[in-house]
């Protein structure tokens, strides 16, 4: 089904920083697109790189520029404590090793090769585990760990230690880390009174259990739960499945 979305702004914008700006793809890949023929406005054929769209007008990508840009290979994992998602060391396991066909969950038509290098969207700390995205997808590697991105990110996360309404207080709001303010962050101490549901906004390195250190408790299991709209639901640990085209769109335009 053909891609298409109506323009609603006020000032006329160039269609491919719209596309860009959209997250649906680059704005050198919008301009091949219309190279190639396959945006159109209110029906009519865009041949003009430079063409901007204006306020009630409808742009369409038709059904080959929507194949053309799922070229790229997202994976969703269920990554256990002892894999790493970044650059392994020597003796460590990436997380790049886990995508093999008896560990699919599902079909998929590509099953990538140990020589495909595909990063991690927003790590996960080898003594951490939960949702892990590893992808080639440039626009969505924005979405999600751009400067710009705004997507929630959660965790449930057990802790020791005494657990006090001005630690979470600190830990929602007051923190600092390698000298700088860290964003609001919602903290819930779940009702088994020794975990924290914790959502951030941000991704600085071994967030979590450096603020929890920062109140004086310890992190002894770490689970994230959540991307933005993508949940880990009831993936088992250690398996994988490929990223749907709507969890894409999702992500790199929120509902």
């Amino acid at each position: 089904m053909a891609w298409t979305r109506r323009y609603e702004d006020a000032e006329p914008q160039r269609v491919n920083r719209w596309l860009a700006q959209s997250g649906v793809c680059s704005r050198r890949e919008a301009e091949a697109l219309i190279t190639r023929g396959l945006v159109s406005i209110d029906g009519k054929r865009v041949d003009d790189p430079g063409r901007k769209i204006a306020a009630g007008q409808t742009l369409t990508l038709n059904d080959d520029a929507e194949a053309a840009l799922q070229t790229s290979f997202t994976a969703v994992i269920h990554k256990p404590v002892g894999i790493v998602s970044a650059q392994p060391e020597a003796g460590q396991v990436p997380a790049a090793r886990l995508l093999t066909r008896d560990r699919l969950v599902g079909k998929s038509d590509t099953i990538p090769g140990s020589q495909d290098s595909l990063p991690a969207l927003g790590r996960l700390d080898m003594d951490s585990r939960g949702l892990l995205i590893l992808s080639d997808d440039g626009v969505l590697a924005k979405a999600i760990i751009g400067p710009a991105s705004d997507l929630e990110k959660e965790y449930l996360v057990r802790v020791n230690g005494e657990i006090t309404e001005e630690k979470l207080a600190l830990l929602r709001h007051g923190l600092e880390l390698d000298g700088r303010q860290l964003r609001p962050a919602q903290v819930t101490l779940l009702e088994d009174g020794r975990r924290l549901r914790i959502i951030l906004r941000e991704g600085r390195n071994r967030q979590i259990r450096r603020m929890c250190s920062l109140v004086r408790l310890a992190v002894t299991d770490l689970l994230r739960v959540r991307i933005g709209w993508l949940e880990l639901g009831d993936l088992p640990e250690g398996k994988w499945r490929p990223m749907t085209a709507n969890e894409r769109e999702n992500l790199i335009s929120p509902p």
